[in-house]
């Protein structure tokens, strides 16, 4: 049994997103070569190449778009990045000027992943599970049920 889970992150940013701002989501795609001066602190969205657990591909891409800025991040967490990761997802989805779905949270041995909602006009993101049984069923209906 293995404590990874699958991070998925399919967003758009505004054009107009401070320089610092930029700087700081770069340094977590692992684009700006600088190291923290904090000995704790590493890239959370840096890692490269085929999955080790997950299968498939990990990826971390900003891009300049028509809509401003195009973020994309495919990355394997595991528990203890939780709590920073927590604070960098909701740092991005009071930027974001996607409403609804940013992405998905997938434990390794789930088919069916939690979905991450941001909120732009409050600055929030949520994590609403979709395992059957759960609470979401509620927030969600089976539409084939």
């Amino acid at each position: 049994m293995s404590d990874l889970y699958e991070l998925q992150l399919t967003l758009d940013l505004p054009g107009s997103l401070p320089d610092p701002d930029l700087a700081l989501l770069r340094w977590h795609l692992g684009e700006s070569g600088e190291e923290s001066q904090e000995s704790d602190t590493y890239p959370l969205l840096a890692a490269r190449g085929s999955a080790e657990r997950i299968g498939g591909a990990l990826v971390g891409d900003l891009v300049r778009g028509v809509r401003g800025w195009a973020l994309t991040v495919r990355q394997e967490v595991h528990p203890d990045q939780f709590d920073r990761l927590r604070e960098l997802v909701e740092w991005i989805a009071a930027r974001t000027s996607t409403c609804g779905t940013i992405g998905y949270l997938r434990f390794l041995e789930h088919d069916i992943p939690d979905v991450l909602i941001a909120d732009p006009a409050t600055g929030t993101a949520q994590r609403l599970p979709l395992m059957p049984g759960s609470a979401a069923e509620d927030v969600i209906p089976d539409p084939w049920g």
